[in-house]
This record gives structure tokens, C-alpha cells and sequence, in this order.
């Protein structure tokens, strides 16, 4: 008998076992023959003939006979007999198998009219099971021909999903009733299961059916709809056109993603409903906005240096950092250095220059208003879970500007504020930080979007307000008020000329003298910047507006006699020196956010017991810094210590209603007090600024081109300032520096021995 070894099938007594033609020769060794016996052995595992071992088959096989041979359809029949127990098996060589056997007899416990009944039943069964498949006309041809349940196992056989184990159960049981009640539960489970999975499928393909019916629909709806457009391009309805900026607009994949779900979103919910409005206000924004990188252009640095002294007089320091940094964009072709930030008072010029900017290198520009800004949700946006959810400020410039690299002015960053809204000038961290703003989400959005192209300008009247680690990420650079000089030439160059073609004047119907000019500036200003200037300016274009309408011939001239009819104002009272010098009161320099200005330190004596009062509204350090100049005086002038303790001294800075503090005043405070316990004057024309310590030191301070310009404005002629501040005399205009008298000095008593205050101190040192 040949030994046909098999895997995984179902091999019981009395059924027609198929096998392919091509697997019998290959694990036999020899073509196949009708009549040959052979005995049917089954594997534990899947091995091929080279790898077999005598342990690798179930201890039961089946007897059987070839009993057909297919050569056309590769296929064989071989007829089971009966079961063998496989005692020995013998692999050789050649790997030829050799079997020791004997025959296992079947208990014959089995009722032959129940088992026709259960045949019946399962045949049914099967026959049902099949229905509505392709081949259902097949299965009930060769289930017509099954004769026993055996049978019916063995045709199942390659369906069935039982292990080889469970399957060799079935061949292992004598009982044929047990045999049968086996067969029955594997065909029933794998009927049941054919079923579960033909109706899976079919449901799948009816999805299937209908998922390709609704795209083929679909396309053929874009085909017609887009004839149609084509036709009718002015009826093009708001959904296509999203669809078409958004395929168009190169957006990166989040926002692609985001913009497809809320587009699908709107579409499924339709145009009549409560969402529909937030749903289309989003994708019209995120549409709007420019998400392709804009090409690095090559920018001339002669061209944008003269666009920018066209537009703004003076200013070298400002315009020589701004033509650095676009060197080094030309040179990296892309955004790069610091974020600026334009420090200094109204007016002069920083906000304007960013227009200039943006001019000379051919962007886009777009101004933010940060001025009492206390919502985090204005930098960052409003999410959209919120009725009237709006981007943030930031985003919504982006989108006005219309590119995705304008020159941003973020004005008066000094002027941000904190609420139980959050923080705003800690959410300007992120969009300001080069390290992070490239994945900027702005909360409306919910997507990032890239700011590191964009050249961020920020601008302020002073670094105090503003937070540190926001003012870290930020180069200043301060604007220092403007010259009279300056002032004459920029409303010569630009703001007369503005402000007639405002009115409609030409430049032949209106004369204004170079005197009133000059009148204008020093009696009817008081500021660092020009913009009073300007408006003194527009109130002469306006009134001569009226006079040329009266009479279009008249040339008309504004001099110094006429000047304030065309103003209808009187000139403005300027912090000028005083005429008269009095013991205990000194001019003071202090800088403020408009500009610097003058002020009086006075000091007086009165009768009573040594109490100290300090008036003018001063802060803590001013109030610090006169308890040091007390102090001072006294170790100074050990001799006056009496008048300290005998009398009351006051201490007061005149415009009390204004708020004054700062560390400059020391210097101007201990000679105040020098002059007074002394009884000597100092002429007013001397002003002075610097901090003062315990040891006599003078300290370095800030805003020192400010306070000279102030000086100079009110007619001081000697400035005694710090040493260490000597440095930033370079910052100082020409004009100011020749028209003072500027005097470094190290130690208070220099100031004093200078102003002749210092001989009662030395008597006073001599007698002790």
C-alpha cells in the first residue's frame, strides 16, 4: 500500500477523500493510478517530504482505494475504507515511508434510520446556506449526491476551521454515533459561519455598491457642475469656490486637514443652519490668508537707504541699524536678526518708519494697535466654541496684509495690560520668539501658522512697563527727540507739504517765513517729537484755505506779526530758567516719556524740630534719594548739623499734580541742600543730573540726550552730568552739545567745589 501523507483535512471511514494530482506525487513519489490502495496518514505540522520524521504523524490513519484520476483538472478521488492504527512508522533515506499497521474497527452503534434523518436535515441545511450564491446550482448537485454524514465531513473538509487536533478527533472516536454527533456540531459551526460571512460580504458589497454609485455621482455632479461654471462663471456657488482655494492655497497638511472638515462639515449641515455662519466665516478667513513662502528678494541698499531719508529727516543711528538688517537678508536670503524695538517719545517718527521699511524692502505693510489691549484671546485669537469668536490681532493683520512676510508694527507694546483675561504681553512671547513662531497657533485657527517670514516692529515710549522676558526677545533702539533744527527741516520738507495738499493748497498760494517757522517751534510746540508741530501746521493750512476761497488771487504770507491770527492761539509757556538765583533751589534734569524737560529743586528752612518734608508728588526712589542727600549735607557740613535738628526742612519739586520719580535727582537735591545750609545761590542757568550715593559717588543715569536738548530748550548754559555717561554724549546732537557747556564730574564735591559751595566745608572741617 502507498503511504500518502496529509495536512489539515478531515479524514474519516467510508468518504471520498479529493486530493490534487500534483501534491500525490510529491509527497509519494509516484504518479497516481486508479485501483492503487493506499493508506492516508495525517501530520501533526505542515512539513514536506525531505523534512518528515517518523514522529511527525497522529497515531490513526484510513485505509482507501484510487478510485478516479482527473489529468485535464489535476485532481484525484480516493475512496476511504477503513481506519488502521499506525503502530510504526519507518522513514528511509530515499524519504520513502514504510508503515507497521493494524485494523481499527468501528463500534457500530449507530441507528441507520436516525443517521438518514440527520443526513436529511444537514443537507438541508447546507443547501440553504448556499442559497443566492453563484455557485448554488453546483453545491446542490453534489449535495443531492452525499450519502452519509462521513461524506459530508469530507467535503467540508476544506472549509472547516477546526485545527488538525479537532480534526483528527473525528477519526480517533470508535463510537460511530459519537462520530456522528461530532460531524454534525463541525458542519452546523462551519455552515453557520459561511453564512455570517456571505452576509458580511454581501454587506460589504452592497456598501461597497453604494459608496461607488454616490462617487461616480458625485464626479459626474463636479463634471456638469464645472461645464456649468464654465458657462456661468459669475454663479459659481461659495462651497466650490472654498473647494478651490483650498486645493490652491498651500496650506500645510493640518490646515489642509482642518479646512476639508469644516468645508464637509458645512456642506452636510447646509447653509440654513445655526453652525453654518461660524463654519463659513472660518473658511473665508483661513482662505484668505497667504500660506505659500514668499521668494526672498534681492533688496538695493543704496535704494532703501534713500527711501528711507526721503521719508524721514535725521534719524542715522535708527536708519544704519535698519540697513544692517536687511544686509544680512539679502545676504541669507530669508527673515533674520533681532526683533526691534523703536523706544522713545510721541512723535518721533516710530511708528511712520515702519511704513518706510516696508517701502524700501517691497513687502507689505500692516500696523497692530497693542495700546490697552488685557485679553490674551485679542494676540491669540478666540476659539470657536465661543459666540462671536474672532482670530487674534496677530492673524488678522496676516490676513489683511494679504502675503505671509508684511512688515508688522506692533504699536505701543509698553501700553499692554493684565486682566482675569489672561495676560497679553506673555502671549506676545510666542509670536515674537524666532525659535517659535514658525508653528504660531492662533486659537480661532487651530492650526499653525508660520510667522517667522514676517519683520516684527514693536514700538513704545518707554522699556519700564514692559515685561522682562518679553523686552528680552527685543534689540531697542531709542529715537531721541528731535533738534530745533530738525524740527525746522522736517515741516519744511515734509510736514508744510502735507498739510497743503490736505487743504488743497499749492505750494505758490502760501509763503510761511522761515522767523515763524522758527516761532512756531519754540513758542507754540513743547515736545520731542513733531506731532504738535504737525497740527500747528494743519490749523495754518486750514485757516489759509478760508483766506484763499475769500480771495483766490491774494499771495498769501504768514511772518511773525501774523502768525498767531493763523494759529488762534497763544504761545505756549515753556519751562525756561529763571532770572533771579536764590539760596536752596537748583535746576534739575529729568527725563519723561514725552521727553525731557526741566525742573526746580527747592528747599527751605522753617522753625521746629527737625522734621522733614518732601512735596511734589515724588516716588519712593526720589523720596530714597533725598534721605541720602540729607545725609550727604550733613556729613558734608558737620557745622549745620544744628539746623537740621533745629528747624524743619521741606523739600518740594514744583508741578506737584505731575508724578515724578526716577534715579537722577541725588546730585541736584544735595547741592540744593549744599546751597541752603550755606546761604549761597547758584545761578539758575547751571542744571545738573546724576544719582548720588553715600560715599559722595555720582552714578551714571539714562535719557541723557533727552535732558540736554530740555537744557538747552530753556536756556541752561552749564550741565554738570555723570562721568560714566560720557560715552553718551555720542547720541547727542551737535547743535545742543555746542550751545552747552557740558561738565563730567565723578564726586558731589566737584559739583560743589565748581559752584563754590564747598568753603564752609572746609572751615567747618578745620574748626573740628
Amino acid at each position: 500500500m502507498t503511504v500518502v501523507p496529509v495536512y489539515n483535512m478531515v479524514l474519516v471511514p467510508e468518504a471520498n477523500i479529493y486530493l490534487k494530482s500534483d501534491n500525490y506525487k510529491n509527497v509519494t513519489g509516484r504518479n497516481p493510478e486508479v485501483g492503487e490502495r493506499v493508506i492516508l496518514i495525517a501530520m501533526k505540522e505542515y512539513k514536506t517530504r525531505d523534512e518528515l520524521t517518523d514522529q511527525d504523524f497522529f497515531p490513526i490513519g484510513v485505509s482507501g482505494e484510487i478510485t478516479e484520476v482527473n489529468t485535464a483538472n489535476n485532481y484525484l478521488v480516493i475512496r476511504t475504507k477503513d481506519r488502521r492504527n499506525i503502530d510504526e512508522v519507518t522513514v528511509y533515506p530515499d524519504h520513502s515511508l514504510e508503515l507497521t499497521v493494524t485494523r481499527r474497527p468501528d463500534t457500530d452503534d449507530l441507528d441507520p434510520e436516525e443517521a438518514k434523518k440527520h443526513l436529511e436535515a444537514l443537507k438541508r441545511e447546507m443547501i440553504q446556506a448556499t442559497a443566492g450564491e453563484q455557485w448554488a446550482g453546483a453545491v446542490r448537485t453534489y449535495v443531492a449526491q452525499i450519502n452519509s454524514l462521513n461524506e459530508a465531513a469530507a467535503m467540508m473538509s476544506p472549509w472547516v476551521v477546526e485545527s488538525p487536533e479537532d480534526k483528527f478527533k473525528l477519526l480517533e472516536t470508535d463510537s460511530k454515533k459519537e462520530r456522528m454527533d461530532l460531524e454534525e456540531k463541525m458542519i452546523y459551526e462551519n455552515v453557520e459561519i459561511n453564512r455570517v460571512n456571505t452576509e458580511a460580504r454581501n454587506a460589504q458589497e452592497e456598501d461597497y455598491q453604494k459608496l461607488y454609485r454616490e462617487q461616480a455621482i458625485k464626479k459626474q455632479m463636479d463634471y456638469l457642475q464645472k461645464e456649468l461654471d464654465d458657462m456661468h462663471p459669475e454663479d459659481v456657488t461659495d462651497l466650490q469656490k472654498f473647494q478651490k482655494k483650498i486645493e490652491e492655497s498651500g496650506m500645510n497638511p493640518d490646515a489642509r486637514k482642518e479646512a476639508d472638515k469644516v468645508l464637509n462639515r458645512l456642506k452636510q449641515e447646509g447653509q440654513n443652519s445655526q453652525e453654518s455662519g461660524m463654519l463659513y466665516d472660518y473658511l473665508d478667513f483661513v482662505t484668505s490668508l497667504s500660506w505659500k513662502k514668499e521668494q526672498a528678494k534681492e533688496i538695493d541698499l543704496d535704494a532703501a537707504r534713500k527711501i528711507l531719508d526721503e521719508d524721514h529727516y535725521g534719524l542715522k543711528k535708527v536708519k544704519d541699524r535698519i540697513i544692517q538688517q536687511i544686509a544680512v537678508m539679502n545676504l541669507k536670503k530669508e527673515q533674520s536678526g533681532s526683533i526691534l524695538l523703536f523706544v522713545g517719545a510721541p512723535g518721533t517718527g516710530k511708528t511712520s518708519i515702519g511704513k518706510s521699511i516696508a517701502k524700501a524692502l517691497g513687502r507689505e505693510y500692516v500696523r497692530v494697535s497693542l495700546g490697552g489691549v488685557r485679553d490674551e484671546a485679542d494676540i491669540r485669537g478666540h476659539r470657536r466654541t465661543y459666540i462671536g469668536a474672532m482670530p487674534g490681532r496677530i492673524m488678522d493683520g496676516i490676513e489683511k496684509s494679504g502675503v505671509s512676510n508684511p512688515v508688522m508694527v506692533l504699536d505701543e507694546v509698553d501700553k499692554l495690560g493684565q486682566s482675569y483675561n489672561g495676560d497679553p504681553a506673555s502671549a506676545l512671547l510666542e509670536v515674537l520668539d524666532p525659535e517659535q513662531n514658525n508653528t504660531f497657533t492662533d486659537h480661532y485657527m487651530n492650526v499653525p501658522y508660520d510667522l517667522s517670514d514676517v519683520f516684527f516692529i514693536c514700538t513704545a515710549n518707554t522699556v519700564e512697563t514692559i515685561p522682562e522676558p518679553l523686552l528680552n526677545r527685543m534689540e531697542v533702539i531709542q529715537f531721541q527727540g528731535y533738534t530745533p533744527s530738525e524740527k525746522f527741516q522736517i515741516a519744511r520738507e515734509h510736514l508744510i507739504p502735507k498739510s497743503l495738499k490736505a487743504v488743497g493748497l499749492k505750494k505758490e498760494d502760501i509763503e510761511l517765513t522761515d522767523q515763524a517757522l522758527t516761532d512756531v517751534i519754540d513758542k507754540y510746540t513743547l515736545e520731542a517729537g513733531v506731532r504738535g508741530l504737525k497740527k500747528r501746521m494743519d490749523t495754518i493750512g486750514r485757516v489759509a484755505a478760508v483766506e484763499h476761497v475769500k480771495n483766490p488771487d491774494k499771495h498769501i504770507v504768514v511772518d511773525s506779526n501774523n502768525l498767531r491770527d493763523f494759529l488762534d492761539a497763544r504761545p505756549m509757556t515753556r519751562n525756561k530758567v529763571r532770572d533771579e538765583a536764590k539760596p536752596g533751589v537748583i535746576t534739575g534734569l529729568a527725563w519723561t516719556q514725552v521727553g525731557g524737560t526741566i525742573l526746580y529743586i527747592e528747599t527751605l528752612f522753617t522753625k521746629g524740630s527737625g522734621k522733614v518734608t518732601i512735596t511734589g508728588q515724588l516716588g519712593d526712589v526720589m523720596k530714597e534719594s533725598a534721605e541720602i542727600a540729607i545725609s550727604l549735607v550733613k556729613s558734608l557740613y558737620p557745622d549745620k548739623a544744628k539746623l537740621f535738628e533745629k528747624n524743619d526742612l521741606h523739600i518740594h519739586v514744583p508741578d506737584g499734580s505731575t508724578p515724578k520719580d526716577g534715579p537722577s535727582a541725588g546730585i541736584t537735591l544735595t547741592t540744593a541742600l549744599s546751597s541752603l545750609v550755606t546761604g549761597k545761590p547758584v545761578t539758575p542757568h547751571v542744571a545738573m543730573t546724576g544719582e548720588v550715593s553715600l560715599q559722595g559717588g555720582v552714578n551714571p543715569i539714562g535719557g541723557l540726550p533727552e535732558k540736554l536738548m530740555a537744557a538747552q530748550r530753556a536756556g541752561v548754559t552749564k550741565v554738570f552730568i555723570p562721568k560714566e555717561n560720557v560715552e553718551d554724549l555720542r547720541d547727542v546732537a551737535q547743535e545742543v552739545k555746542d550751545a552747552l557747556e557740558i561738565v563730567p564730574v565723578e564726586k558731589v564735591t566737584d559739583v560743589l567745589t565748581a559752584l563754590n559751595l564747598t568753603d564752609d566745608a572746609k572751615e567747618s572741617k578745620k574748626e573740628k
